[in-house]
């Protein structure tokens, strides 16, 4: 199983991306999650595919890559996992914040060049 998918900023897989991975359905994949209506974070369970750790139930269940790769491995069996996350494409934000660096980096040349020439 080789799998190539976006992630979230922090690198985290949601559903969607974890159902693509192992290739099963959407179902299946809230089937094998160690989730608990009255816990909002279980104790860990090697037979379940455990998400990471959520402030509230409405948060959105979010899975490490690794973890998603150990439950396929050792619980679906699957022989070969390679879980790729690519970054998401850049948003306007973090476009923005890198022009700005720029920016700042060309202020400071500046600056330093004028104080070595008092």
């Amino acid at each position: 199983m080789q799998s190539s998918f976006g992630a979230t900023p922090d690198g985290l897989l949601d559903i969607e991306a974890v159902q693509k991975a192992i290739n099963r359905s959407r179902a299946s994949v809230y089937r094998y999650v160690n989730s608990d209506r009255q816990q909002l974070n279980p104790p860990y369970d090697p037979r379940k595919l455990n998400p990471e750790l959520r402030t509230d139930h409405r948060d959105s269940l979010l899975f490490h890559p690794n973890e998603v790769a150990r439950f396929a491995r050792d619980v679906l069996k699957i022989r070969q996992v390679t879980v790729e996350v690519l970054n998401a494409p850049p948003t306007q934000t973090q476009e923005l914040l890198t022009e700005i660096l720029a920016e700042l980096r060309q202020l400071r040349q500046l600056y330093e060049s004028q104080v070595q020439h008092k």
